[in-house]
Formats: C-alpha cells, structure tokens, sequence
C-alpha cells in the first residue's frame, strides 16, 4: 500500500514519525562521530533533520516542489563521479555521500508509505557504513539509540498499517500512548542487549579483519614520517586525539617526565627535516616475540631502567615510540627495522600495536658520562650529522656570539638550548604566510614559535658550531589517568628536540623549547575525560580487539574466582568471607538502627505501594470522569471494577461469555438488571464513544457497591 500520511495525524502516526526521525538521526550521528564525515555532509543532514522535526511537531510548513527534486538528484548523477575521481578519491567516501544525499532528499519529502520504507533502509546503511568507519566508543552509544529507536520504529509502524487495513478494527488507548510504546521500545532492547550480552564473548569478533581492506581505520599523524615540514607538529598539537596509553609495571615510574621518542631527522633544507630512503637494520623478533635493541657493550653502561607496555592507536605511521634508550622489545611483529636510530615494526593486519619495551633513560646533560667507553661517531654519519643548506648570514654570527671561544660540545649545547629558552617566546600560531626563509624569520623577525623551530634552530646552529645533531619527533610526557592506570598521550602532547653527539657520552638529549606560558589546567573537564579515555581503553580491549586470547584470559578469570572458593568461603578482591563478614558485622553495630529502618521502609513500600498507586490512580480517573472528561479506554477500567466487586460476592465471569451474556445468566434478577443496565453504559462508553455514559455507569457502579 502506497497511502499517503494522514491530513490530521493521530498519536500513532506522530510517534511513528519522530522514531523514524530518531533512526535516521543516530544512524547519522554514528557516521559523523567516527570522524570520516566531512562537515558540508554533516551540515546539511543536520538540517534536513531538524527542518523535518519541526514540520512534525507542526511548528512549520515546508514542502520541497517536485521539480527542484528532479534538478537536484540530476545534478548529483554528474557530481557522483567528481566526488569519485577528485574529491573522495575512494568508493566507501564517494557511497556514504550519495547515502547521505539520498536521506537528505527523502528526510524532506518522504510522506507516503514507500517513502518511509526507503528512510528505514536509508537508516540501515547509516548505520552499515558507520560499522565501517567508526572504531570509537561512541559508535555503541548510537548503536543502543539505533536500537531503540528501530523496535519504537517496527511497532508504531505495525499499529499504523493495522489501523488501515481493510475491515480490521484497531482500537487504541490514547492516552499515554506514547509513553507506553516508548517502554516497551526500551524493554524490548535491553531484552535484546541481555541475549545477545552473553554470544558477545563467546563470539570473538571477525567482521573487523574481513572489511579492513575497505577502509583505513588508522589516524594519520602528520609529523612522524621521513619527512616532516616546518609548522606539521605545531599544526597537530592543536588537536586532541589520543594516540597511545602507556602502563608503567612500576607505579614509582609514572611520574616521571619522559620523552616518547619517534623519528630522529638527520638532513635539513631550509624547510623541512627528512631521512633518505633506506632499509636500515632488520630485527626479527625470536618465537616468544623478544627483540634485542642494543648491543652488549650499550647495555653495559649505568642509568636508570624502567619496562612499560604501551597501547599505540592506529596511526598511518608505522613509528614505535621509546623512553630513553631501548634494550629490550617483545612486540607481535613480522619484522622491526631501524633505519638511523628510529624503529618501525611491520604486522600482519592493519591493527592498534601493543608491545612491551625496556629502556635506560640516560642522564641528564648537565651531569658528567659515566666510565662506559662510547664509539666514535663514523666519518660517514659524522658528514650527514653536520650537512647544512646556504644559511642566512645572521645565523652563524648568532652561533659565534653564543658560544664564544669554548670548543667544549657539551657546553657549546647548554649555552646555545639556554639562549633559545629565555630570550624566544612559546606560542603555537603559525606565520600569516610561509616566509622564504623560515629559521632565519623565526629567529631575527618573530621570535617565537612552537618546538619544531627551536628544535631546528639548535640543531643548525650546533652544526655550524661544529656539534653532529639531529631533530628528533615524539610526544611529551602526557597525563596520568588514575582511572584506567595509564599514561594517556594525545596529539596536543606532541614535541620536537635535540639529540646532539657528545664526545664519550654519545647522543645526548636537549630541549631548547621554553615552558607553555599558558598550560593546560586539569579541570572538571579533564577528569570527566579520564572517565571517557578508560571507558575508550575498556572498549579498545574487550570490543575492537576481543579475540581468542581475549577469551582465554576471560576464562582465566573465571577460573580463579572458581578456585577462590576455600574453607572461609568465596574471596572477592583477594578477602575472604570471614572478613567481609566481620566488615558487614561491623556496619551493623555502627549505623544498625537507620538500617534496619531503612529497610521497613523499602518493605513497606514493595508491599503496600502498588495497592496504594492503584487506589490513588482510581480516584483519579473517577473525578475527570465526574467533570465529564471520559475517554473510551475508561469503560475498560470501569468494567474490571465492577468484575471485581462481583468476585467478592463469589461470582466470576467466563472467558468464553461475552459482557451481555454474563448478565443475563447471574441468577439474582435484581443483580443481573443492574449488570445489564451496567453493561449497556460500558458499551455506549467504549465503543459507542458516548461520554456522558461514564456518569451513569459511575452511578450504577455506586449502587452496586451499596448492595449487601
């Protein structure tokens, strides 16, 4: 049937439509929250959905001529294949588009059955293409709303289309419809929840690594590649995404202000800082998946040690990133290499990395190197440590007038790191336009700036004063999450530094960066954000990456607490009966009173609540129908009060016995009269539609209820 929407929508059909618009909305809002939305797509659904909200609440009249819908949908016939070819450059893009625009089309003109049809199907792909695009935590918060709104949706729709077919007689109760159809919507969906809760881990997932071919669930972060311009890092501090969470085995180690270090960058051009093509060193894990970093003479030398997993997210880059120095990695990698001093790990799927790591931090600049011997720096790498492009004079003068007559390398880097750090100032706006020169304009023009360039000017300036250096990318520090146990590094913590090679010592660490004159303060914002990145952490670990060793390790669990079971009973946490007796013993003779009243209380109302709610509900529904207000489903009510009187008296209505024929079988003619008369009044009441017919059943009611 192809029946257009009613001129005067009755409760059913405006139901009906605002679960459909909410469908729509959170197969929407699962799209646009995993990040792959572009904002003109978002923008205009938005609107489509709240233009079509408010034509059903009736705030507003809008409707789109037929023939502008014609103009549009050929218009996007001749965009497909340049959204395909130039803008998208992807079919999963380019599909979501046509998608979103067939919705859009559909949201404003939909107003026949067919129309509905096509915005459920439309709203089944929303939320197909957000299980391809969205790998975040909120993807299961529009997945529960979808749900919802789709069993609100199938009922509403089910009750419209008995409403309409031919000789069938539905009869609803209006008032609080819409209450009710939303109840049993969210019943029916944590009933589904709960079936479906336990397949969940029994069930590891695998649609995952069968559409990752599709798309590209991995970040990409500029800045941590063989080439990073000027300005990348600045660009992507700005932003907050997390990119990997870091557990300490040692709780002392936390707070600890380390360095995540990524890509040492060897040659510089005068706009960006890059490593040529190379394979570098090839590291192959051994079968427990444990690879050497270092050698035996660099493990040999003293300083502090700390071990660490760290979760790294899905980045396009294919980086590992390190404290200090690493000795040790156990990662599930087919293949690490090391080309310059920088770490790459290759996997066999497209996934989030997970590796465990031991490093020794080295000390600090400023201390002496310890008695270790360190091996000279090859003439080959000492060459490319020190290749500079044509500089602006000023700098090597700068240089000059710095360091003065010392030739001491460790001291020529102390003065130069702190001369960049009192006399620039910290700031993460970018130049207006890119200068043609930007070291020599952020030194001698601006004078302010974000790492990269105090970063890049050190290093120049080491290698004019004759010191191998090398810009290194990474993240600093992060903040500790209380919640989850973690280190919680995000983009906003990315950072660029200096490794200079000192004789004896080898490379060693400057930052010549000054200190954020406006940090970020930890807020009520920020906590609440702890409470999202562990929920996010507990996502990424028993959802996306739920496997068999996730299941092994669940059944583990299970299989401790089974065993916790001794002669002092179940221990929970590692404390047993006996002790959670003792402790519940104690709250007793502490607070045993207000318990115990407490309790009287919830008893008393599960026992006498209900009968009090129905009585306060009756006395209700008998005054509006004293003010004449009566509605059909009150005969209903009526009825069951007067088959509940007549089983005091011992009589009780048959099933199979319609209302007229149970009055005329009672044996008491004065008790069936009143019956019958009653029964007529119910029946001009409920299908009838006669309200003045509630007075004079309340009446004979009453009469009723007065009889010995």
């Amino acid at each position: 049937m192809d029946a257009p929407a009613r001129s005067t929508p009755t409760p059913v059909d405006r139901f009906f439509e605002f679960s459909l618009l909410g469908l729509l909305a959170s197969g929407f809002l699962a799209v646009a929250g995993s990040g792959y939305l572009d904002s003109p797509t978002v923008a205009i659904t938005a609107a489509a959905l709240l233009v079509r909200m408010l034509v059903a609440a009736g705030w507003i009249v809008f409707e789109v001529p037929p023939a502008l819908v014609t103009a549009l949908t050929l218009a996007y016939i001749g965009f497909f294949p340049v959204d395909y070819y130039y803008i998208s450059r992807a079919f999963i893009p380019t599909a979501v588009h046509l998608v979103f625009f067939v919705a859009v089309v559909k949201i404003l003109t939909g107003r026949t059955n067919r129309d509905y049809l096509f915005l459920k199907v439309i709203a089944l792909m929303e939320l197909l293409a957000a299980c391809l695009l969205s790998s975040r935590l909120n993807f299961f918060i529009f997945l529960l709303l979808f749900l919802v709104f789709g069993v609100a949706t199938f009922a509403a729709d089910e009750i419209r289309h008995a409403r309409l077919r031919q000789g069938a007689v539905a009869r609803v109760q209006v008032r609080g419809l819409s209450r009710r159809l939303a109840a049993v919507s969210v019943s029916v969906s944590l009933g589904i929840l709960v079936i479906t809760a336990g397949l969940f881990f029994f069930l590891p997932r695998t649609a995952r690594a069968a559409f990752q071919h599709l798309v590209s669930h991995r970040y990409h972060l500029a800045g941590f590649s063989n080439h990073v311009s000027l300005g990348e890092i600045g660009q992507i501090k700005k932003e907050d995404t997390p990119v990997m969470h870091i557990k300490m085995d040692h709780p002392e180690n936390r707070a600890l202000a380390l360095k995540w270090r990524g890509a040492a960058l060897s040659e510089f051009n005068g706009h960006a800082w890059f490593n040529r093509a190379s394979m570098g060193q090839i590291l192959r894990p051994d079968p427990q998946g444990l690879v050497s970093l270092s050698s035996d003479d660099e493990r040999r030398r003293s300083g502090r040690f700390i071990s660490y997993a760290v979760y790294l997210n899905d980045l396009a880059s294919d980086a590992l990133f390190f404290a200090g120095a690493p000795e040790f990695l156990r990662i599930d990698a087919t293949v690490v290499r090391r080309p310059f001093d920088n770490y790459s790990a290759q996997f066999p799927q497209m996934r989030s990395v997970w590796y465990q790591a031991y490093s020794r931090l080295e000390p600090p600049a400023e201390e002496s190197p310890g008695k270790e011997p360190v091996a000279p720096l090859s003439e080959g790498l000492r060459a490319i440590y020190l290749q500079l492009p044509p500089l602006d004079s000023r700098i090597p003068a700068l240089t000059e007038r710095i360091v003065g007559s010392t030739a001491d390398a460790g001291l020529q880097s102390r003065l130069i790191e702190n001369y960049l750090r009192t006399q620039y100032g910290y700031t993460l706006e970018l130049p207006s336009s890119e200068p043609a020169d930007p070291l020599a304009f952020f030194l001698f023009h601006r004078r302010k700036g974000h790492c990269e360039y105090f970063a890049s000017a050190m290093a120049v300036m080491l290698r004019v004063a004759g010191v191998p250096s090398r810009v290194v990318t990474g993240f600093q520090s992060g903040i500790y999450n209380p919640i989850s146990k973690s280190i919680l590094v995000r983009t906003s913590d990315a950072h660029s530094w200096v490794e200079a090679w000192l004789p004896g010592r080898g490379w060693t660490t400057f930052d010549p960066t000054p200190p954020d004159p406006n940090p970020p303060k930890v807020s009520l914002w920020t906590r609440l954000g702890f409470y999202l990145d562990a929920a996010g952490v507990l996502w990424d670990d028993w959802v996306l990456n739920y496997n068999l060793d996730r299941q092994l390790q669940l059944a583990a669990r299970v299989g401790e607490t089974s065993r916790s079971l001794t002669l002092n009973g179940v221990r929970f946490g590692g404390v047993s009966w006996t002790q959670w007796w003792s402790a519940i013993r104690g709250v007793f003779e502490r607070s045993g009173m207000w318990l115990v009243s407490f309790a009287v209380a919830v008893l008393l109302l599960f026992s006498l609540g209900p009968g009090a709610w129905r009585l306060v509900n009756s006395r209700r529904r008998v005054r509006k129908l004293q003010s004449g207000r009566a509605e059909a489903c009150d005969a209903t009510v009526l009825y069951e009060r007067l088959l509940s009187n007549l089983k005091r008296r011992g009589i009780e209505k048959p099933s199979w016995l319609t209302p007229i024929e149970f009055a005329h079988v009672l044996q008491e003619p004065e008790l069936s009269l009143l019956v019958e008369d009653l029964t007529t009044a119910y029946n001009e009441l409920r299908f009838g539609g006669r309200s003045e017919a509630a007075i004079r059943l309340l009446q004979l009611l009453e009469r009723l209820e007065a009889m010995a």
